[in-house]
């Protein structure tokens, strides 16, 4: 597909072509299959443009979508697209209220749940549904996950989309060969942006998984896929299948891609991986703002812990609170700047300009460049940069300390409001299976005096039996923060 084409173009052109190959295929827990041609798609998604012209939708409405991964969903997204509308993905765990909120602040149109999808069925094929958008007109209304406030509306264009994701999945050198097997959820980033958009914009296949299995992932590999995308989460439960089934390791080392990202994978997992694979993990970095801008070499070192450089076509710069660029290994927050950016938050420009500062988008991540170059991100500003007896200390650093100990399989550090200190350094781990609780705690204290400085040990650690995330798979650390207070 020619760059130089309107973005809308690049998303739609394959579904207009009659192209007789499979597109998607939808594979659920219980083994059965259903496949999707391009051509197919471009009959199902006419199909869906005639449920909306029913409903009374027109080019511009925003148009919400609360319903699991499906061959249904890929084809009312393309239908979005082709016919001017925006699509605004709702998380399928979100309970009436996070529901409403998103339907009324977005404007939505319509909710379009899973039984009105599958209705796309018994309605005749739209004959016209092609709407000319320039790059700028908005594609995609990605509600954030809300974890510092009220989720707001993330604006991203045809522009933002087509270049973030054609630059990423070109940098990670995506070809109409690839099978993608994609497990992540349609309704954000991850899996909608790169996932189905990386599919759109390269003529490929993704096999679409409606829920993750370890299972699951190595049977895609063992019928041809080349390329999987996770979240930390779900490495740590695909290496724990590993351990109890080895041999299931043999069909992932054909794969030629895994990536990781939206949340810090430890390094620990790198190797692990690794030692059953003989494949090093991708690791990258972005945001619903930003789309993604860094990410680890596709053909050079992956280096563990890190989340590489930036994407072609993207700035980003690390600063401190003066606005200077800090020497390496000096965290400072990410700013960036290019063409994926969103056009802003919807309804809230007192919201967008505040998230700006001279043009450059500021993140709230904190992050360093280590003597390489290669990105290091710490965490969020807010909650994983602690401030205790005057010394700045990294979250992350004391995690990874704690993941060393064998029977550790995840970690959150936290600071806790103190009068004296300013913040009280506590943890939270989860164990493996099978370990006794009680000696853990006083044993990772003990390991933590022997390798950190005492202003960095944690006066509290507790063993739960899993740490609070989103659907996505990120940390949600202002609910340790409050069950602790």
């Amino acid at each position: 597909m020619n760059a130089d084409a309107r973005a809308q173009d690049r998303l739609t052109d394959h579904v207009r072509s009659g192209d007789p190959r499979v597109a998607f295929v939808e594979r659920t827990a219980d083994g059965s299959e259903r496949s999707l041609t391009w051509r197919e798609l471009d009959t199902w998604s006419r199909r869906w443009m005639s449920v909306l012209n029913d409903k009374g939708v027109r080019p511009g409405d925003r148009v919400a979508v609360f319903a699991p991964s499906s061959l249904e969903l890929v084809a009312a997204l393309v239908a979005h697209h082709r016919a001017g509308l925006v699509h605004v993905p709702v998380n399928t765990r979100y309970r009436r209220r996070e529901i409403d909120h998103i339907v009324t602040d977005s404007g939505s149109a319509l909710l379009a749940d899973e039984e009105l999808l599958r209705s796309l069925h018994t309605y005749e094929p739209a004959s016209a549904i092609d709407v000319s958008r320039d790059d700028e007109a908005t594609c995609l209304l990605i509600y954030t996950s809300g974890t510092t406030g009220r989720s707001k509306g993330v604006t991203l264009s045809f522009r933002a989309v087509t270049r973030g994701i054609g630059a990423l999945t070109a940098l990670w050198e995506w070809s109409a060969s690839d099978r993608l097997a994609l497990a992540l959820p349609l309704f954000h980033v991850h899996g909608l942006c790169i996932g189905l958009h990386g599919t759109l914009l390269h003529r490929m296949t993704a096999e679409i998984q409606p829920r993750f299995s370890p299972a699951q992932v190595v049977s895609a590999f063992e019928r041809g896929a080349t390329i999987f995308m996770g979240v930390p989460t779900m490495y740590a439960r695909l290496l724990t299948h590993l351990d109890a089934h080895p041999d299931d390791a043999m069909p992932l080392r054909r794969a030629r891609l895994f990536t990781s990202g939206s949340a810090a994978l430890p390094a620990s997992d790198h190797r692990r991986f690794h030692e059953h694979t003989g494949l090093a993990i991708l690791e990258r970095y972005g945001m619903s703002e930003t789309l993604l801008t860094l990410s680890n070499p596709y053909g050079g070192e992956r280096r563990p812990g890190s989340v590489g450089f930036p994407v072609p076509g993207v700035e980003v710069r690390i600063v401190d609170d003066a606005g200077a660029e800090p020497p390496p290994g000096v965290a400072g927050e990410i700013a960036v700047r290019g063409p994926s950016l969103m056009s802003g938050y919807y309804g809230l420009p007192e919201a967008t300009a505040s998230s700006y500062r001279d043009g450059w988008f500021m993140t709230g991540d904190a992050a360093f460049r280590d003597e390489d170059g290669y990105v290091h991100i710490v965490g969020r500003r807010s909650v994983d940069i602690l401030k205790s007896g005057g010394f700045k200390i990294s979250a992350r650093e004391i995690e990874e300390v704690l993941l060393e100990h064998p029977a550790v399989v995840e970690a959150a550090v936290v600071g806790l409001e103190d009068p004296e200190w300013g913040h009280r350094i506590a943890a939270v781990v989860v164990v493996a299976a099978g370990v006794i609780v009680g000696p853990v705690a006083a044993a990772l204290d003990g390991h933590c005096r022997s390798v950190l400085a005492s202003f960095k040990r944690p006066r509290q650690i507790e063993v739960w039996s899993e740490l609070p995330r989103n659907a996505l798979g990120k940390l949600q650390k202002h609910r340790i923060i409050a069950a602790l207070s």
